[in-house]
């Protein structure tokens, strides 16, 4: 009995090359230099990436401890990052050149819109300056001399009699001063003779000592 082999899979379909092209849609100038200006950004960005991991490398190989094969492989990874960041260089070079033929097609570049102030007008601003130089700022200054003269006129309506109590006060405060000066001069005075008195002996009474000497003696 003969067995029969299972049948091959269906092979899948070629891929070509070329890139793919959608029939019946044709991309306008705007978008076509919007692509070419967002490759050549997109081509910059890796540059920036691989001249970041070079600069990296040549810095682990300064190391004096980095040597046989770990140096010999740092540098065969920098030749490579050098070749592809030479061909980034070259392919930035036709970006440019993409950008500048798409940017030359008329209705390519779509200049920004004009920018419109939000908000009130600059004439509002400047009404509002002249409105407070002229009329608020005098007005403030009247408003203040009159809060000047008021407390002015407040002070000098001071009963005459609260006046004539408050002179009697500060006569009697500076009689107490004086008093209080001769004082602590008479108390100066005394502490000075006291202190020129030459001292006096003082006798000690002998009194204690006699009964001792009665019990000495019976």
């Amino acid at each position: 009995m003969q067995q029969t082999a299972p049948p091959a899979p269906p092979t899948p379909p070629a891929i070509a090359g070329s890139p793919v092209r959608v029939i019946g849609v044709s991309p306008s100038a705007t978008a076509v230099y919007e692509g070419f200006v967002a490759q050549r950004r997109e081509l910059r960005d890796q540059l920036e990436t691989l001249q970041d991991q070079r600069q990296e490398l040549s810095s682990q190989l300064q190391d004096p401890m980095v040597s046989g094969a770990n140096r010999t492989g740092l540098e065969q990874h920098i030749t490579e990052l050098d070749a592809r960041i030479s061909a980034l260089d070259k392919q930035i070079a036709a970006a440019d050149v993409q950008v500048a033929q798409a940017a030359a097609v008329p209705g390519a570049v779509v200049p920004d819109p004009p920018y419109v102030r939000q908000g009130p007008p600059e004439e509002v601003f400047v009404l509002s300056g002249i409105f407070i130089v002229v009329v608020l700022f005098p007005l403030t200054i009247a408003y203040a001399r009159r809060l000047w003269r008021r407390g002015a006129v407040a002070v000098s309506a001071i009963p005459h009699e609260l006046m004539d109590r408050l002179t009697r006060l500060d006569q009697a405060v500076d009689s107490i001063a004086v008093e209080v000066e001769r004082i602590g001069e008479g108390q100066r005075f005394v502490t000075r003779v006291l202190a020129e008195r030459p001292m006096e002996p003082i006798a000690i009474p002998q009194r204690a000592s006699q009964p001792a000497e009665d019990r000495g003696s019976r």
